[in-house]
């Protein structure tokens, strides 16, 4: 967790572009040899190829990989905020561990880490523009394609940066009118 965490979410995209996805398939390739006598010496295995997973497939196990070790210890967190005596109430009430995580610990754990995980949500979407460092066509690539045809780069760029802007003025309302939907929740 530390570790994915500690490197920064650009080289965690090209290290899972261009050293985990070719080290996968080296291994499903050893795997497949060691099962031919199995599975045959032509098996999905041994014809397995790093060429199969596209650079955006890449990209967005990168970003899961990298917004997934904060998220776990953002919810961490957000079970940890409740009092023990929450979990003992519903143990107490007959409830199993699994029903009280449910219905007890985790609705209060996510109203607690609502506004963490819509920052995070926000953070990811900004962070997706690294993406086209692969040269995934996404939006910020696509901008990069079409300032070099056409040299128009205050236009392209104030357009870029008001859409990311937008967008994320849109995710920040919906995660306000959540939290506020929650609060109503609580005091009824």
């Amino acid at each position: 967790m530390q570790i994915i965490r500690g490197v920064p979410i650009l080289v965690q995209i090209f290290y899972v572009a261009f050293v985990l996805t070719p080290a996968f398939f080296d291994l499903a390739n050893w795997i497949g040899t060691q099962l031919s006598g199995i599975l045959g010496t032509k098996n999905f295995l041994t014809e397995a190829s790093t060429q199969d997973v596209s650079l955006l497939a890449r990209a967005v196990i990168a970003l899961t990989l990298a917004y997934g070790g904060f998220e776990a210890e953002t919810f961490r967190a957000g079970i940890e905020s409740i009092g023990k005596g929450q979990m003992e109430a519903a143990r107490s009430l007959g409830m199993g561990y699994f029903q009280a995580m449910r219905y007890i610990i985790l609705p209060q754990g996510i109203r607690n880490i609502l506004p963490t995980l819509g920052n995070d949500l926000i953070s990811m979407l900004k962070d997706s523009s690294l993406v086209s460092a692969l040269g995934v066509r996404d939006i910020t690539q696509e901008a990069r394609l079409y300032v070099s045809a056409s040299f128009r780069y205050p236009e392209t760029y104030n357009t870029l940066a008001f859409t990311y802007l937008s967008m994320t003025i849109l995710l920040s309302l919906g995660v306000k009118w959540m939290e506020n939907r929650l609060q109503r929740g609580r005091s009824a």
